[in-house]
């Protein structure tokens, strides 16, 4: 299956992905401020595939001056009503709806890898202004917690797709930024963790490619199989997912 289907999934799931899917610790802001070298208060940022609104949000909580840019019908539907305040265009990372040099930051959460590098690195030197900075970032699950390097297990199988693991080898994350080889790019890895009601861990389940594509029975089949397991794993229903979020900054001289 190619990329573009599966880029477009989540549209149908909007309003389960906004309700389930992780945000990202506070000290991401931190960091990336550090690396940067400069505050997000009063920073002109654009949020690129910025779905339902996760890291949109967060920045501008921070202070920042934010535009959310998204391409997909049902995450700007559910982004604009749950922050109505928050600015939202139509578009994405191979052709950005912004003007030139008119930006200090621009953000790809959980969005790069859908991105065509031939096109969006280009993109993305246009629209950021001189010292500007390019920042993408993953929650990627810990595969050293064993319960969640079997479900990685099971879900590479059912679903037939590569199995991710956290952190990604170097020269994996550096090709998402291929293009950018000339420009210094700082890496960084994050690990955190939340407790969720297993009902939510299996909605986020729910809301990855991998199975917003398949047969709605083939995916029902799987989750259910994983409400089984992880009720032995965890008897009160609260389950601990742990992540290791990869962010990778490129900053244009």
């Amino acid at each position: 299956m190619t990329a573009a289907p599966r880029a477009h999934s989540f549209n149908a799931a909007a309003a389960q992905y906004a309700a389930s899917r992780p945000s990202y610790p506070s000290r991401l802001l931190d960091v990336l401020e550090e690396i940067t070298g400069r505050g997000l208060a009063g920073a002109r940022v654009a949020d690129i595939g910025a779905g339902t609104g996760i890291a949109a949000a967060l920045l501008r909580e921070r202070g920042a001056d934010v535009l959310a840019v998204e391409p997909g019908d049902g995450m700007v539907a559910q982004l604009r009503g749950a922050f109505p305040e928050l600015p939202a265009v139509r578009g994405d990372g191979n052709a950005l709806p912004l003007a030139d040099a008119s930006h200090d930051l621009l953000t790809y959460a959980q969005s790069w890898h859908w991105t065509d590098t031939g096109r969006s690195v280009p993109e993305a030197l246009r629209v950021l202004r001189p010292g500007g900075a390019l920042a993408v970032w993953w929650n990627t699950e810990a595969s050293d917690v064993p319960w969640i390097a079997a479900q990685q297990e099971r879900l590479a199988q059912h679903c037939g797709v590569p199995r991710r693991t956290a952190p990604p080898a170097d020269d994996a994350r550096a090709a998402q930024l291929a293009g950018l080889a000339e420009l210094p790019v700082v890496r960084r890895r994050l690990r955190w963790s939340r407790t969720v009601p297993l009902d939510t861990h299996l909605a986020n389940i729910g809301t990855r490619s991998a199975l917003l594509v398949l047969d709605e029975a083939d995916a029902r089949a799987f989750l259910d199989g994983e409400c089984a397991r992880l009720r032995e794993v965890f008897p009160d229903e609260a389950v601990e997912e742990t992540y290791v979020l990869d962010l990778l900054v490129a900053t244009r001289p």
